[in-house]
């Protein structure tokens, strides 16, 4: 009985480390809270303005900055496999192909609505996905974008159809602030520490024969102060 005790107890013991230990990609021991208000579409800085846009023509354009914000996670954040980036921004392609393809086609009419002609709404909706998906190409700010797509990645792995892009008005303003660098938020400064490094004095006078002239310069070995991280 002692014995099943004792094995019990340890069980017990290690599945309350495992749960205890940091998620993976956990990058930082305190990450920067991104979270932020939900958006209309057409606020500054969320994406590319779009004059005389409807209130569904801005839903539109914002699932396709977040299906372009996902797919770029899956480009840049292959680095840590742990955030399943390419592996959830696939099952996104899948689960919700419909309300994409919905969305472009609005986008679609709506640059073809303001152009002058068809030819030149084509080219527009080519230049709004080119500026888009460039929009959130970034490299200080690596992890933190990498997880805030990871993050949202695996909530819309979780949405019913047709609920994409209520995730993209809730968390566009999230993914924009990810593309600014933070760092750690528990320990935001770099502590340096001043280690003493001892070196003779260099003087000329000093040495003789490359041997050190006590005599004329006392002791060899004076103090020098170096920064050391």
């Amino acid at each position: 009985m002692q014995k099943v005790g004792i094995a019990w107890t340890a069980a017990v013991l290690a599945a309350g480390v495992m749960t205890a230990s940091p998620a993976a990609a956990q990058f930082y021991m305190k990450s920067k809270d991104l979270r932020g208000e939900r958006i209309r579409g057409d606020e500054p800085g969320i994406g590319q303005a779009l004059p005389g846009a409807t209130a569904d023509e801005l839903r539109a354009a914002m699932v396709w900055n977040m299906r372009a914000a996902l797919n770029v996670a899956a480009l840049q954040c292959q680095f840590e496999p742990s955030l399943l980036s390419v592996q959830n921004y696939n099952a996104i392609l899948a689960d919700h192909k419909q309300e994409l393809a919905q969305s472009y086609a609005m986008l679609g009419k709506y640059f073809e609505r303001v152009a002058k002609t068809k030819k030149d709404g084509q080219n527009a909706l080519d230049q709004f996905g080119t500026r888009t998906y460039s929009g959130f190409a970034t490299v200080a700010a690596q992890f933190g974008f990498c997880t805030t797509a990871s993050s949202i990645g695996r909530e819309a792995l979780y949405t019913p159809r047709g609920g994409f892009g209520d995730i993209a008005m809730s968390r566009m303003r999230e993914v924009r602030n990810s593309l600014t660098p933070w760092g750690e938020q528990q320990f935001p400064r770099m502590e340096v520490y001043l280690t003493p490094a001892f070196l003779p004095r260099f003087d000329k006078a000093c040495w003789k024969k490359d041997e050190f002239v006590v005599k004329k310069c006392g002791e060899p070995f004076g103090t020098v102060v170096y920064a050391a991280r």
